[in-house]
């Protein structure tokens, strides 16, 4: 079998780069491996692809933030004989917010992979939380170390049992030697030394060990406690020997300096396994339950060290039926009466070193390596099922419920609340009517689609706040306090069409027909600043309220007139800038870029104009150039925007920005039938739902609102009223879109045709 394994590596000082060398070496005893064509993928900690000296079965070096290098890896192993991949996991070895990069590898990896957590957490934020499900659905199957592992995944990640596998983790294979360099050395010589080991940090808890010597020497003064390891380099960067300084000032305050040792260095496994073999009790003091697997408990229980821990969760399982003893967190008092009494009594002592070396001879790498192999068989036959073929009628299945509850949260009886800070209101920022605007367009969508009363409930909300924004002279403002003051006295013309566009949109739709006269009246109050418009994005959103309008007054020659004007500038902006590849209405893309092409399809919806119809139609595929490169959305970000013939920026994706591109695909839809645009529509709600460039969801499924925008590294947790409306008009969009498939694809004619194929 040829294996990928995706993590970090020797010589990077680090478990989890340990762990993956005896991975690789156990399962390269297995006679179906296949050493010369297995390889592994490194993690790096900096930019410096020198600052290791990696061994030859090293092929890829990825550095940690340097997001392309996930997918040139991911790329590397697609291309290679690879057959299966294993992933190691830790939040800290990849990049972006809690790991987040990683989300780009799996997603662009074709091979078969299974994933070895090595830590759940209890209370994940949103973002763990959501990589972990993530990692989980895309993987043939989760390993982790211990019970209380698959309890997490299964009670708060809603992991399936299926998915999960429990496979402790491997010890050194090997057996005490007759002459032990440690044992002899200077420092151990005639001493009942206790031991701890790993890198140092403040977690680990030793203060309470040093806390309990006095005691201990007091029975016992020829004790030694050494502690191995480096301080960790994290802490080193930030505090630089801080702690261990500390904990040699506590010792000389308490008296036992000279009965404490540190050995500042990392030391091979074979050196371990001497310096476990030769103390006389382990300790591992750490500070908190939360530690799900410990290394280096594992290692001591298969070295068959006397163990005395603290009762974190890995140690509450591997130190039961008497295999180590426990004693509870920051009581120095009681681990200083553990360690006596094992020190006086030989019978206890030796009983749990018995105890710790049967229980660790099935945790020896040979025999955990041969469990992984076994699972990756799994893996790898279930790689090689045919994939089930995608229907391409939409998958309404599969689509979150239609939820309400944010918006409802964000709206009082003035209007919807502009901003919120995560999921709660911002009462500080007050209102604006660009937001009520696409509340009124999304609470009629929601009415149209299945009589949603909760909808209903809030159209008159709405409706009335764009009537108190509206001026005596039939302009807009946009701005509104709190306590319902104005904040300007004209909108921007973004604002003005937007809300204009609603007006239209209820004219056509309304529930009743007060509405729809409350409406127009709104509406035809505001047709004189029409011509006065400048922008093209204000005269686009115009547009589309008007060709609504004409749905309903399809013989009105005022607004036909003023839908033509509004049309011709743009179509006259695009013609001026259009130049070979460039096929825009302006040099540069900037926000909202898809409503530029979305309302010359509505004016062609109008008025049949064929001019207007080519240059959407020619628009939209200039547009599908860049946006769908790795086959999901990338819409032009805002972060510097795209300048005529330059990169798209892709950084920070707005929801307004992706909403404009399932209105405009739905719309395409509609007009041509053709399923090209359908499939772009289905790709571009994905977005919110996790089908972008960091794989990670926009939808709260809990809160059930919109995160206001996807940043390089992480979203903007944020849920304001823009992002979230953006959410439902595209989730409304799209089941409207999918009623048109089904009556098409369920038409006779439509069955003729398959028939015929």
């Amino acid at each position: 079998m040829k294996i990928a394994y995706i993590s970090t590596y020797p010589p990077r000082e680090c478990g989890l780069a340990t762990f993956n060398q005896n991975l690789v070496n156990a399962l390269s005893l297995n006679s179906s491996y296949d050493a010369q064509n297995s390889f592994v993928v490194a993690l790096n900690e900096s930019d410096n692809l020198d600052e290791h000296a990696y061994p030859k079965e090293v092929k890829f070096v990825i550095r940690q933030q340097n997001q392309q290098d996930y997918l040139e890896a991911a790329d590397f192993i697609n291309n290679s004989d690879i057959e299966t991949c294993i992933i190691e996991h830790e939040f800290g070895i990849y990049g972006g917010n809690s790991g987040v990069f990683l989300l780009s590898f799996i997603n662009r990896l074709k091979k078969p992979f299974i994933t070895i957590l090595h830590t759940v957490l209890k209370e994940p934020n949103f973002m763990q939380q959501t990589i972990i499900k993530e990692i989980a659905l895309k993987s043939s199957k989760i390993v982790v170390m211990s019970k209380k592992a698959v309890l997490f995944l299964t009670s708060i990640y809603q992991i399936p049992q299926s998915s999960i596998k429990l496979i402790e983790h491997g010890v050194p294979d090997l057996e005490p030697i007759l002459n032990n360099e440690v044992a002899q050395s200077e420092l151990f010589r005639n001493r009942k030394v206790l031991f701890t080991f790993g890198l140092i940090s403040r977690n680990k808890g030793l203060e309470t060990m040093i806390k309990a010597l006095p005691s201990i020497v007091a029975q016992h003064p020829d004790v030694l406690y050494v502690i191995l390891g480096n301080t960790h380099p994290g802490v080193v960067k930030h505090n630089g020997e801080e702690y261990r300084d500390s904990l040699k000032a506590l010792a000389k305050e308490l008296g036992v300096e000279s009965n404490i040792a540190f050995v500042n260095k990392f030391v091979s496994e074979e050196e371990l396994h001497q310096y476990l073999t030769a103390c006389y009790i382990y300790v591992t003091p750490y500070l908190n339950e939360a530690q799900i697997t410990s290394g280096t408990l594992s290692y001591a229980i298969g070295a068959g060290a006397a163990v005395v821990s603290t009762p974190y969760w890995h140690a509450q399982e591997l130190l039961a039926d008497n295999r180590g003893r426990l004693f509870d967190f920051k009581n120095d008092e009681q681990l200083a009466n553990v360690v006596n009494e094992l020190l006086n009594d030989q019978n206890k002592h030796q009983q749990l070193k018995l105890n710790a070396y049967q229980y660790g001879l099935n945790l020896r790498w040979p025999a955990i390596g041969n469990v992984y192999m076994n699972v990756l068989d799994e893996a790898l036959f279930a790689g090689q099922k045919p994939s089930r073929v995608v229907p391409p009628i939409i998958d309404v299945e599969g689509m979150p419920a239609l939820n309400l509850s944010h918006i409802s949260l964000l709206t009082d009886d003035t209007g919807i609340i502009q901003h919120a800070r995560f999921g709660i209101p911002n009462l500080k920022e007050g209102y604006c009517i660009d937001d009520n605007a696409r509340a009124l367009i999304m609470a009629l969508m929601a009415f149209e689609q299945d009589k949603n009363q909760k909808a209903l409930k809030l159209i008159p909300v709405y409706l009335s706040f764009i009537q108190y924004m509206q001026r005596e002279d039939g302009n807009f403002r946009n701005f509104l306090s709190f306590n319902r003051n104005y904040l300007d006295e004209v909108g921007s013309e973004d604002s003005f069409g937007r809300t204009i566009w609603s007006l239209g949109y209820l004219i056509n739709v309304a529930p009743n027909n007060s509405y729809r006269e409350f409406g127009r009246e709104l509406f035809s109050h505001s047709v004189s600043h029409f011509k006065s418009l400048k922008y093209m994005r204000g005269q686009a959103n115009t547009i589309i309220g008007v060709a609504y309008y004409l749905k309903t007054h399809h013989g009105d020659e005022l607004l036909i007139n003023e839908i033509n004007t509004l049309a011709n500038t743009l179509k006259k902006a695009y013609n001026i800038n259009k130049d070979g590849e460039w096929h825009w209405f302006e040099d540069i893309l900037t926000y909202d870029n898809a409503i530029l092409p979305l309302a010359l399809l509505h004016h062609y919806e109008a008025t049949g104009n064929i001019e207007s119809y080519k240059i959407a139609m020619e628009s939209i595929e200039f547009l599908n150039k860049f946006s769908f490169e790795n086959g999901y959305l990338n819409p032009v970000g805002n972060d510097g925007w795209m300048k005529k013939h330059g990169k798209n920026p892709i950084y920070d994706q707005q929801a307004i920005e992706t909403m404009a591109m399932v209105l405009l695909y739905a719309k395409t839809y509609e007009i041509t039938k053709d399923e090209k645009y359908l499939n772009l529509m289905q790709v571009s709600y994905e977005w919110f739902l996790g089908k972008n460039s960091l794989h990670i969801p926009l939808y709260d499924f809990e809160t059930h609102g919109c995160a206001d925008g996807l940043q390089f590294n992480s979203v903007n947790r944020n849920q304001g009223a823009e992002s979230t409306l953006a959410y439902f008009i595209s989730h409304l969009a799209v089941l409207k879109a999918a009623e048109a498939e089904y009556a098409t694809l369920s038409s006779p004619l439509v069955e003729n045709e398959k028939v015929a194929k």
